[in-house]
């Protein structure tokens, strides 16, 4: 019997309560936010990697599999990317992933891992993983609880029951408990309870029995969808039909609140789900007025305070226990206790057509990015980075010309099937209708400025011809 542990990673979530600095388009587990230049997404990958674990399995959204791909790649980990066409709740997410893995290995014992949480002990939170992992070869669902460090009601709560050893720390779940008020979380707190940090791990053939017998219509779903699921480049795309006959339900209310097999780790490490910016001002080094400050901000006569900037200058001054984050479209400020509520301001925005809503003012596409600079009547200039050896799609537009203009790197342009490579401060003309296509063969990103000039300048003005990341 394989000793090895299978990762499972959760990648898709939106993280809206962070918003703007996470968005839709690309949501807070792959955006930086601790200041150390790995996102909470390699930070977990990380963890999952080494002798004691098998390959890894990220289960993510169709949107992102380019970023979870590169975000691999730069770490050197490989895993198996599987793709979800919509989102359905994390109890489809966990019952494809585990029939994955128990194709892999029937005898596979899974650890499922939200890829947007920080852990402060790396060791601790192996050594657990590993503890509760042969607590789960018993027969058990073991979940990681956390020791509260105080009475947030923002969290789940865990009963703990009979012990399951002499260890003190694992235990049978006696119940699982909803987000509480302050005062029956104090009570949680002096009755030994965890809060539940929504990692699981478990034998895959168990969860498949659990899944049977309490949630037979998402087993049905996840495994029509598993032998249905199509290669896509690397990635192992499910069958969207199949995938969406499953119940929106979460992997709690499906099986963890009805079995009775159920055990609960207290861990060892410490923890936070980065849920909201007060989450995230809570594990951030503080200044000597309790302020956290990030970017290019100035603060006068203000404590306890969240202010961060990822371009413009931001200035605060006379305010206390606020929080003020500043991105290039979208400036969010709010009382510190008041910050979980950005996710209600999130839908209202989305409900009034604002596009900042969900979508980054900075797009990444599997090739780099671009960043629109000024848009009018019948004209967009767009700041556009290529990686090297990205390549956009061979395309074409019925309503604009473009010029580029080469301001880093080399650009291999092709225009109606004539190649030639431009050089800093030299430019391309593309005129409407023109199949073209844009290379950047150096080793270093390639940095241009886009002019586009006709009368539609949208989108969804491209016909691709050809792409090598196989979008449509």
């Amino acid at each position: 019997m394989s000793t090895l542990v299978h990762p499972i990673i959760i990648a898709g979530g939106s993280g809206t309560r962070l918003w703007p600095v996470s968005r839709d388009t690309m949501p807070k587990q792959f955006v930086s936010l601790l200041g150390e230049g790995r996102t909470t997404f390699e930070e977990t990958m990380l963890r999952v990697v080494g002798p004691r674990f098998a390959k890894p399995i990220v289960v993510t959204h169709s949107d992102f599999r380019f970023t979870v791909a590169e975000q691999l790649a730069r770490n050197g980990i490989e895993a198996d990317i599987v793709l979800e066409p919509e989102r359905r709740d994390s109890a489809m997410a966990i019952a494809v992933a585990t029939v994955v893995a128990n194709l892999r290995d029937g005898d596979a014992v899974c650890l499922v891992l939200a890829a947007d949480h920080v852990i402060s002990d790396g060791e601790a939170f192996t050594r657990d993983c590993l503890t509760a992992a042969e607590a789960a070869r018993g027969g058990r669902i073991m979940m990681l609880g956390i020791q509260p460090s105080w009475p947030a009601t923002g969290y789940g709560y865990i009963a703990p029951g009979a012990p399951l050893d002499d260890s003190g720390r694992l235990f049978e779940v006696a119940r699982f408990a909803e987000k509480p008020n302050a005062e029956t979380a104090e009570h949680y707190i002096r009755e030994g309870y965890s809060w539940n940090s929504g990692n699981f791990v478990f034998p895959a053939s168990l969860m498949v029995e659990e899944l049977t017998a309490n949630a037979p219509d998402t087993l049905k779903a996840a495994e029509g969808a598993v032998d249905g699921a199509q290669r896509d480049l690397d990635f192992l795309r499910l069958d969207a039909e199949r995938f969406a006959s499953a119940p929106r339900i979460s992997i709690d209310y499906a099986v963890m609140e009805k079995t009775a097999r159920a055990g609960v780790l207290k861990a060892s490490f410490g923890w936070s789900d980065v849920g909201s910016w007060d989450a995230l001002y809570d594990i951030k080094s503080q200044d000597g007025d309790r302020n956290v400050l990030e970017g290019p901000v100035s603060v006068l006569g203000t404590t306890g305070s969240f202010v961060r900037s990822d371009e413009v200058l931001t200035t605060v001054v006379g305010l206390d226990n606020v929080v003020v984050v500043s991105t290039p479209d979208a400036v969010l400020v709010a009382s510190k206790d008041k910050a979980a509520e950005v996710k209600t301001l999130v839908a209202k925005l989305h409900s009034e057509g604002r596009p900042e809503a969900g979508q980054h003012h900075k797009i990444h596409r599997p090739w780099g990015w671009y960043q629109r600079i000024d848009i009018g009547e019948r004209f967009q200039v767009k700041h556009i980075c290529v990686k090297p050896g990205g390549i956009l799609s061979l395309q074409r537009h019925y309503h604009r010309a473009e010029h580029w203009v080469v301001v880093r790197g080399t650009a291999e342009v092709t225009v109606d099937g004539t190649v030639k490579l431009f050089h800093e401060n030299e430019a391309a003309y593309l005129p409407i209708g023109c199949t073209h296509r844009l290379h950047n063969p150096g080793k270093i990103d390639l940095k241009l400025i886009e002019v586009q000039v006709g009368s539609y300048t949208g989108e969804d003005d491209i016909v691709r011809i050809e792409d090598i990341y196989a979008r449509n």
